[in-house]
């Protein structure tokens, strides 16, 4: 099968073309810039149609995005342009070639004020992340796929498994909010998930996340211990006792759940240890 990835040398995306390769799948990477740089520009719509007119894949996996929720807060015209008019342009783009679209969304479409969030549940985003993710989730076609994850940690990007390992490394206390819950996801699960998501034909809105649920601060206490360093470098906090306030509100708890995943043929995704064990073993030692 053919593959377009979007955000290939990003977090998600880059893993998502070795998974695919490997697979044996005809892959196109894209990542920032333009077709001759093998990239795509998606604050260029007709960047975005050239791409796929010109490379006809049978599925777009569409990772890249804007991710800096706190960035996005500060310029939310410029996020809903990557996160939410690209995609419009994009589903357009591979409808008209008869392409699906596989995008991957955020647990930030919810407002965190229910216990969990299943497949159906009705999404109210409480930043401008979250919106503008919506609006390209608003922008699919039928046959397409939402894929919803969160916490996103991986080899590549930044994440809260690096920037643990980094303060630890020297020393640091870190303090980590204790009242914002959800799930991690690694990449090393997600990836081979939304490949199989992509060939199989499933549409509709999944959640993948892995199946552990946890707060910020009980996820670094949990990356400390892999890294084998002192918990005593570690404190709890609320979320209004960050210093300085983020710009962008958090949902509370932005727990993901759902069916697709768990009835297909892939399964659901497993806890976290593995992964974050193989993770910062990796980080560790390369």
């Amino acid at each position: 099968m053919k593959l377009l990835v979007t955000g290939a040398n990003g977090q998600v995306g880059s893993e998502v073309v070795e998974v695919a390769s490997t697979q044996g799948h005809q892959v196109v990477p894209l990542g920032h810039g333009n077709l001759t740089t093998g990239g795509i520009d998606l604050e260029d719509h007709s960047s975005i149609q050239h791409a796929l007119s010109s490379t006809r894949p049978d599925v777009v996996i569409h990772c890249a995005a804007w991710t800096n929720v706190d960035a996005c807060e500060l310029n939310p015209q410029r996020a809903m342009a990557i996160n939410g008019d690209a995609t419009v342009a994009l589903a357009a783009a591979a409808q008209q070639i008869g392409a699906r679209v596989v995008y991957i969304s955020t647990d930030y479409v919810f407002d965190g004020t229910h216990s969990e969030y299943n497949e159906e549940a009705t999404p109210n985003p409480i930043n401008a992340y979250g919106r503008s993710k919506l609006a390209g989730e608003q922008s699919l076609n039928p046959q397409d796929t939402i894929v919803r994850t969160s916490w996103v940690c991986g080899q590549h990007g930044n994440n809260i498994v690096k920037t643990v390992l980094d303060m630890a490394s020297r020393s640091q206390p870190m303090r980590f909010v204790d009242d914002q819950i959800g799930r991690p996801t690694f990449v090393e699960d997600l990836a081979p998930a939304l490949v199989h998501i992509a060939t199989q034909d499933m549409t509709g809105v999944i959640h993948a996340t892995n199946s552990t649920t946890l707060s910020w601060h009980q996820f670094a206490k949990e990356i400390l211990t892999a890294g084998g360093y002192n918990l005593n470098l570690l404190t709890a906090i609320p979320t209004s006792e960050l210093t300085p306030p983020r710009p962008a509100p958090r949902p509370q708890r932005s727990i993901l759940v759902g069916k697709a995943l768990a009835l297909s043929k892939y399964g659901p995704m497993p806890p976290i240890n593995l992964s974050l064990n193989s993770l910062v073993h990796h980080l560790m030692t390369s």
